[in-house]
């Protein structure tokens, strides 16, 4: 005879009861998980920080819609000129746009005080060579980053911070693009990258600001002329003495007076190439880009050449050698 004349009904209650209990034990394990995987699934405009050499820095970040933390993406670091921001270079080089339509990731840092310091006076100061470093080591960890394939240009200041930044980490980045900048006098005389650089330069022949004739070189500041500077590095690349190319890349529909002349060194040590775009008539401006200036605007429609293709066409073409 059962004693327990219940038990089975008890038995099933228990059962029910148990697996009520190990559900809610594994909902937040799984609301955890969840969050993994959302964190994972990261596209679109964000906003980032980092603290570096005893400052807070920041920047902001593109992610692709198409980005796969499986698939490693190219990354794109993107200078403003002095005064300017990240937010607002996005703005001016529309690198968002490309970066959604070609797969790769893009950041804008932002410079302390919206400028941007090439080199330390004193201990207790900062210099921005060293915290692009730090940053790229940083975006690593945020993103799945593709190492042979990660890239920098920049803005006039932003475009000199670029030139800086060829001759300290060309062992870290593929290629280098700088629009209406220049090497420095100083920097041009201890600039000795321990890899070839592939680098574009971008000028106008009549920038008041980056003169293409260059400056007075015992002023303060002074900056080698365009031409100094490709010859710079195409020494320094070994490439072939003369230009390959010598030809108009465009030509403005109404004014005859601008026009885009190409200037290309290919056939360089380890692959490396230097080509250089020089706008006749030119100022200082990011080519093919947005302003708030309509003359600007106007211009840009009638050259009909567009700096932020141009450089992730050059880009493309780059990557570091496998470790």
């Amino acid at each position: 005879m059962n004693i327990y004349p219940n038990f089975r009904l008890f038995k099933r209650v228990f059962i029910s009861l148990l697996s009520i209990g190990l559900l809610i034990d594994c909902n937040p394990i799984q609301a955890q998980n969840s969050d993994v995987l959302l964190e994972k699934v990261i596209y679109g405009s964000s906003n980032g920080d980092l603290t570096d050499q005893g400052l807070l820095r920041t920047y902001y970040i593109y992610t692709p819609k198409s980005y796969v933390p499986s698939h490693p993406m190219p990354l794109v670091l993107v200078f403003h000129g002095d005064n300017g921001s990240g937010h607002v270079m996005s703005e001016v080089s529309r690198f968002n746009e490309l970066a959604e339509q070609k797969g790769f990731i893009v950041v804008y840092p932002d410079g302390v005080n919206n400028k941007w310091r090439l080199r330390k006076k004193s201990q207790r100061q900062f210099d921005d060579i060293s915290f692009v470093d730090h940053l790229i080591d940083h975006l690593q960890q945020q993103r799945s980053i593709d190492n042979q394939r990660i890239y920098a240009t920049g803005f006039s200041k932003g475009a000199i911070l670029t030139q800086a930044l060829a001759c300290h980490l060309a062992d870290k980045i593929a290629a280098f693009a700088s629009v209406a900048g220049s090497l420095p006098v100083k920097l041009q005389q201890k600039c000795q990258p321990q890899a070839p650089v592939s680098i574009l330069m971008i000028n106008g022949t009549n920038d008041q600001s980056v003169h293409y004739l260059g400056d007075n070189k015992t002023q303060k500041k002074a900056l080698i002329s365009i031409p100094e500077a490709v010859n710079f590095w195409r020494s320094h690349d070994q490439c072939p003495s003369a230009a390959t190319k010598d030809v108009a890349f465009a030509q403005s529909k109404h004014n005859s007076r601008f026009s885009v002349k190409t200037y290309s060194y290919s056939e360089c040590r380890a692959g490396s190439e230097v080509l250089h775009l020089a706008v006749l008539n030119g100022g200082h401006l990011w080519y093919g880009g947005t302003s708030t200036d309509e003359k600007i605007n106007k211009f840009n429609k009638d050259l009909g050449f567009n700096s932020t293709q141009t450089i992730w066409s050059f880009f493309e073409r780059h990557s570091l050698p496998s470790v």
